[in-house]
């Protein structure tokens, strides 16, 4: 028996099943996500590339049903989570961006109708069966942010101050020779006043 991650079934098998698939897997697993990360990652010197980025775990569960008490409307529901390599727009050095997906989806045909299941989003199925991991790579792509950042501001390397007194020629070391943190926006602030 195959992995039931990979298994093609129709929406209608999968939830007469009442199937529950563990995910347990690699962020190499998943090739759309694996190239997007190491499209982002492209852009890092080769000393600063995180190593073993592929091998960073996707977890978490599908479980699939009916939304309808006549069981005509598959859906299915779960939770699943991944620490992707990313590089942070402000500083451009990498770190681990937490993704966090879950799904509450009615699998419909195209121009299918769901009536009274507002509490679900819609996913259009555009062939008669469906690979559970299609989806689960989806809805993380989809939860990767346009501009990705460190949630912390502490743990950003560029120092994003408020004072607009800096002069923007300053070099980049104190007197005593250590590094001052780089502030990209310091000639722009200084246009701005």
């Amino acid at each position: 028996m195959g992995n039931p991650l990979r298994d093609r079934r129709t929406a209608a098998e999968l939830a007469s099943d009442g199937q529950v698939i563990e995910i347990a897997d690699k962020i190499s697993s998943f090739d759309g996500l694996a190239s997007i990360v190491e499209a982002d990652l492209a852009a890092l010197d080769s000393d600063k590339m995180p190593s073993g980025w592929r091998d960073c775990a996707v977890l978490g569960d599908l479980r699939f049903g009916f939304a309808d008490e006549k069981r005509r409307i598959p859906m299915v529901s779960g939770r699943a989570t991944a620490d992707v390599a990313a590089v942070c727009q402000r500083c451009l050095e990498p770190f681990q961006l937490q993704l966090e997906i879950e799904p509450k989806l009615l699998l419909l045909e195209m121009q299918q109708a769901a009536d009274g299941c507002d509490d679900y989003e819609v996913w259009e199925l555009d062939e008669q069966t469906l690979q559970p991991q299609d989806i689960v790579e989806e809805l993380l792509i989809m939860a990767m942010p346009f501009s990705a950042m460190h949630d912390n501001v502490a743990d950003c390397k560029v120092l994003l101050s408020a004072d607009l007194s800096d002069d923007p020629s300053d070099d980049s070391s104190d007197d005593d020779g250590t590094e001052k943190l780089v502030k990209p926006f310091a000639a722009l602030r200084s246009q701005m006043k």
